[in-house]
């Protein structure tokens, strides 16, 4: 794949723009694949030795102190067994990410909303895996009330962005050579408005894609890159809320957003991101509604792999939905 110029972003920009208007999307599938708590919620998704590998919070509400992490796997996307349920005696665990190491291990990470009284609100924590069945005694990774939202890996090193959880609202860059011990690259990435989630992607240059969720007075998404060391950052307002992100770059370079959308109603969707415009395109809303959106998303044999979760059924349940582009 080769690599991204300022003039080959541009050209890139426009064959986007022709692409969306030329093929639409095509939703082939979307089915419940796992309700067996009575709040299911927050999901990430994964390819490892041929099977998929699903991730989300298992609960009594949407915010309750028994949440758990649930890892769920299957063969063909259509038949789920439970492979692993990790609680916590002294934390609510939340939002679990899932991703292969270099080593050809599962990497877990969620963060634990602490039981008061407890000297911190909030603490990341990652587990390993060489099979996805069992599981290591979990690591605690970042800071304290730095959520250590998502960990990309790009070569033999780890990247993720954390968000301060208590009042001072900043963003924060982070590297790992293994995965558990945590650097500082960029101490205040992103500090305007309320910053906190992100999805991650690396370009073929090595180049790093931010997409930032704010809830603040702006609460606008914003969208940064980055060349190595990764140390200048350069952000453009995208002018548009969102919830959810997560970043998947397609084998014809294009970048695909998995988001929740509130305009017209919250809604999980996949759109576009054109990253020299500071633009993002809805192309495919799928079946969601109410509580919803926490998209992992996979590239496989030619389809894009989505798992979310959503309440438009009634009661909130984790979904995969198969799309074709």
């Amino acid at each position: 794949m080769k690599s991204f110029t300022r003039g080959a972003i541009a050209a890139l920009a426009v064959s986007v723009a022709v692409h969306t208007i030329a093929a639409e999307p095509q939703l082939t599938e979307s089915r419940r694949i796992w309700d067996q708590a009575p709040h299911c919620a927050f999901t990430d998704l994964t390819r490892f030795r041929d099977q998929w590998w699903c991730v989300f919070r298992e609960g009594a509400e949407h915010v309750s102190p028994d949440g758990a992490v649930r890892v769920i796997v299957s063969s063909d996307g259509t038949n789920w067994a439970s492979a692993a349920r990790i609680t916590s005696p002294v934390a609510d665990l939340r939002d679990p990410k899932i991703t292969p190491t270099p080593d050809g291990r599962l990497m877990l990470t969620a963060a634990g909303a602490l039981t008061p009284p407890a000297p911190v609100r909030h603490q990341t924590y990652a587990w390993f895996s060489a099979d996805g069945w069992r599981w290591s005694e979990p690591a605690s990774v970042g800071e304290p009330n730095v959520w250590l939202w998502r960990v990309v890996w790009a070569g033999d090193t780890a990247y993720g962005v954390g968000y301060d959880t208590t009042e001072e609202r900043f963003t924060r860059l982070y590297r790992s050579a293994d995965g558990r011990r945590f650097e500082t690259v960029v101490t205040r990435l992103f500090d305007q408005g309320y910053p906190n989630e992100t999805g991650l992607a690396v370009l073929a240059d090595r180049t790093f894609v931010c997409l930032l969720r704010r809830d603040g007075e702006p609460g606008s998404a914003q969208v940064g890159t980055s060349r190595p060391p990764y140390t200048d950052w350069q952000w453009k307002d995208l002018g548009v809320r969102i919830g959810g992100p997560q970043l998947l770059l397609l084998p014809d370079g294009r970048l695909l957003a998995g988001i929740r959308l509130y305009d017209g109603g919250a809604r999980t969707s996949l759109a576009t991101l054109d990253v020299p415009t500071g633009r993002l395109t809805e192309i495919l809303r799928l079946p969601s509604g109410g509580d919803t959106s926490y998209p992992g998303v996979v590239w496989h044999e030619g389809l894009v792999w989505v798992s979310y979760y959503s309440s438009h059924e009634g009661r909130t349940a984790i979904y995969l939905a198969r799309v074709r582009l």
